[in-house]
């Protein structure tokens, strides 16, 4: 089974002790004398703390301590120049600045959640509030300056016979995983060990150890299990360097989970974006001019990037081109990464448009994507280490029935229900992040692997069973898998679709490190069948030693055994790929499309969507199941941000008004359409030995413009805002002439 394990749709490893209550996540976790933090919360958007009155809260039953700007002690801020990650750079509790609704402004430790929620809500604070802006972002008056540009895209813009310059949106939208983020904190001979929520654990470390101002090897952070993250959880939040801080300050073991409420205003969100593209072309629809500028909404005095011009330099070939975008600070909590950051925001006005000029050129969407296929990477000039698109694009078509689409609007009918067919392209970078692992083999025949590295939920555990199975030979039944510590070698954050592949060569390395000093031991131990043998004549396979022709074979354990060795140890690592020159050369990306039905009920007024086509190119899976699973969630998540999810502040607080469960709408059950996922099989050996890249945001990448696509096929109405409102559907006045009302 070791050798074709990679490809090998295996069920999740760490499935069972999830189902059975066995996996500890971090709010799970318990110490003797552990006391409970509840923060208390601005209720202003802007401005500063006049007063804070705790007397009445401190002396009710189990209050143990309250923390504000004057007592919580001076934690460090991060270098500006610093490598490390963290998107609210002000430390907490350091100032009486309000710069957000819901802004931590104090903290009580109690015995239990309920004494010290009770508590939080008898601490009295008065204010002195400043008018906040929470405003939708406007168009500049100015674009901003370019990221990238080629050729004079305004003037073959003027020129072209076929032309498309519209404005496109994205609302805020809040992460909402089914776990809240909470810290544990615990501290022990001046030592801090941190049960986290988090995506990062080497990173979270280094940014607790910096801000508390200890020494790094003093600082441990565990996250064993993650209920999802999507992003949100990162880079660290205020909420462990309260727990941690207070922690230190009280002598007790500290617990902080913060409220649903609390998700909304304190720790991230994918900023709202302003988008103007500017397509030019002609009548054959080779694109002759390409312009996208975009702003993004952004907490002030932070500087948190929504890239919405990742893809577009290299999507499409065209001569002329420009990419340009900016903040527009706001009075909000900052923003933070959202699976596909930037690049799907940005792909739903590209995408968009692009339908658009389909619809002006009376030419089928994917016929015209096509016609625009680039030979090489325009943008850096480079070319391209594996590029699938076209293929995605037939099969797409072919799998979904496009060749039975009627591309006038409307007239697709099944009785009364309208239907409307739309598609997108859809890209997403590939690259690896550094990586450090070891590989141990065991005198019981059985391999451990370890990287600090973590599993948000995606399937980690088992690809990398997977991987320390293909490498060793052994069944991947007899690999342990130890992640989730930074007590082990430093691995990968989990964001970016790059976890899976910066592992693959470290696994490899330490695999290979680990045999080679197996066979040195093998020719040299006075015990060993094999002593007085040279290392050069022997072998490694299937999990047992041999001489090089192949006889002699003696399981690698019971080698062990003989020499009297407990284990092996094998290191591994592998550079960041800017750091390899080969990867550095190529432009390394995912591909895929996606084709949607929707359908239209006029007379009841109901949109739903119906069933979606998938097909990705990004290399090899390593495990077809678990990436068919993450392409599904991904979709889902895609009828989510073109129909529903939209966070929405009140302009007179700032506060962010649909800040649960109930008013802030996210996909259910009822609303999933049948979603068919292929995957491409082509391995691209650019960044790693498999030929494998990630696929956790590209499956959300191109969904929402190809649901915008079918509900103009089915209702003529163009709607550039998401989330895409019944009221759009029927307030407007469809037009059947290729222009949007």
């Amino acid at each position: 089974m070791s050798a074709d394990i990679i490809g090998t749709p295996l069920p999740r490893i760490d499935g069972p002790r999830k189902v059975s209550g066995h996996a500890h996540y971090t709010a799970d976790r318990h110490f003797p004398g552990m006391l409970v933090g509840v923060p208390v919360c601005a209720t202003i958007g802007r401005g500063h703390v006049e007063a804070i009155d705790s007397a009445a809260a401190a002396s009710m039953p189990g209050v143990h301590a309250i923390y504000t700007h004057e007592n919580f002690g001076s934690l460090r801020r991060l270098p500006d120049d610093s490598k490390l990650r963290i998107d609210e750079r002000r430390p907490p509790l350091q100032d009486n600045e309000v710069r957000y609704y819901g802004q931590y402004v104090a903290l009580v430790l109690a015995d239990t959640f309920e004494r010290a929620s009770a508590a939080a809500a008898a601490v009295n604070v008065a204010y002195a509030p400043a008018t906040a802006d929470v405003s939708p972002i406007r168009a500049p008056d100015e674009p901003p300056e370019p990221d990238t540009e080629r050729g004079d895209p305004d003037a073959a813009f003027g020129h072209a016979p076929v032309q498309v310059d519209e404005w496109y949106g994205t609302p805020p939208e809040t992460h909402n995983p089914i776990e809240l983020h909470a810290s544990v904190a615990h501290w022990q001979g001046g030592a801090l060990t941190l049960y986290e929520t988090t995506q990062a654990i080497v990173n979270h470390r280094a940014v607790v150890a910096t801000m508390l101002g200890v020494p790094l090897a003093q600082v441990r952070v565990i996250t064993e299990y993650l209920g999802g993250g999507f992003g949100g959880k990162l880079w660290p939040w205020h909420h462990s360097l309260l727990a941690a801080q207070a922690g230190r300050l009280a002598g007790h073991p500290v617990k902080l989970v913060i409220s649903r409420q609390m998700m909304f205003r304190n720790v991230g969100h994918r900023a709202e974006t302003r988008q103007r593209v500017r397509l030019a072309a002609q009548p054959d629809g080779k694109l002759v001019s390409l312009r996208h500028d975009y702003l993004w909404h952004i907490a002030r005095g932070e500087e948190n990037e929504e890239n919405c011009g990742e893809a577009t330099g290299y999507l499409y070939s065209t001569p002329h081109l420009r990419v340009a975008g900016g903040p527009s600070a706001r009075d909000v909590g900052p923003n933070t990464s959202m699976r596909g950051p930037g690049a799907v925001p940005g792909l739903f006005a590209l995408e968009s448009a692009m339908d658009e000029l389909a619809v002006r050129l009376r030419m089928d969407p994917v016929a015209l994507r096509l016609a625009n296929e680039p030979g090489h990477d325009e943008m850096e000039d480079v070319p391209f280490s594996s590029r699938h698109l076209r293929e995605c694009l037939h099969l797409g078509a072919a799998k979904f029935g496009w060749a039975r689409r009627n591309p006038a609007v409307g007239s697709m009918r099944e009785g009364d229900t309208i239907l409307g067919w739309g598609m997108a392209a859809a890209s997403w970078m590939a690259k690896r992040r550094p990586a450090e692992v070891k590989v141990l083999l065991r005198e019981d025949g059985g391999v451990t692997v370890q990287c600090a590295t973590q599993d948000i939920g995606t399937g980690t555990y088992t690809v990398l069973a997977q991987m320390a199975a293909r490498a060793t030979g052994v069944h991947v039944d007899r690999v342990t898998v130890e992640i989730g510590d930074t007590a082990l070698p430093p691995g990968p954050w989990s964001g970016g679709s790059m976890a899976t592949a910066s592992l693959i060569p470290a696994v490899e390395a330490a695999a290979r490190d680990a045999v080679r000093q197996l066979l040195g031991r093998a020719a040299a131990a006075g015990e060993s069948p094999f002593a007085g043998t040279a290392p050069a004549l022997l072998a490694f396979a299937g999990g047992a030693v041999t001489r090089a022709d192949g006889s002699g074979a003696v399981p690698f354990g019971d080698l062990l055994r003989r020499i009297g060795a407990a284990s092996i140890v094998g290191n591994g690592d592998s550079p960041a790929s800017s750091e390899d020159a080969h990867a550095k050369d190529v432009s390394i990306h995912s591909y895929g499309c996606h084709f949607v039905e929707v359908a239209w009920q006029p007379a009841i007024a109901r949109l739903a969507v119906r069933r979606v086509v998938t097909v990705i190119d990004a290399g090899t899976i390593v495990n077809p199941q678990m990436g068919r699973n993450q392409i599904e969630g991904a979709v889902h998540m895609g009828v989510g941000m073109a129909l529903f999810e939209e966070t929405y502040y009140d302009r007179r607080s700032g506060a962010p008004v649909n800040s649960n469960l109930a008013d802030y709408v996210l996909v259910t059950h009822a609303d999933a359409p049948q979603v068919d996922v292929t995957f491409l099989a082509h391995p691209d050996k650019a960044l790693n030995e498999y030929g494998a890249r990630g696929i956790g945001e590209i499956g959300l990448a191109g969904v929402a413009p190809a649901i915008a696509a079918a509900v103009y096929h089915a209702t003529g109405v163009r709607v550039r805002d998401l989330p895409i409102k019944l009221e759009d559907l029927l307030a407007a006045q469809p037009d059947t002439e290729g222009n949007s009302p």
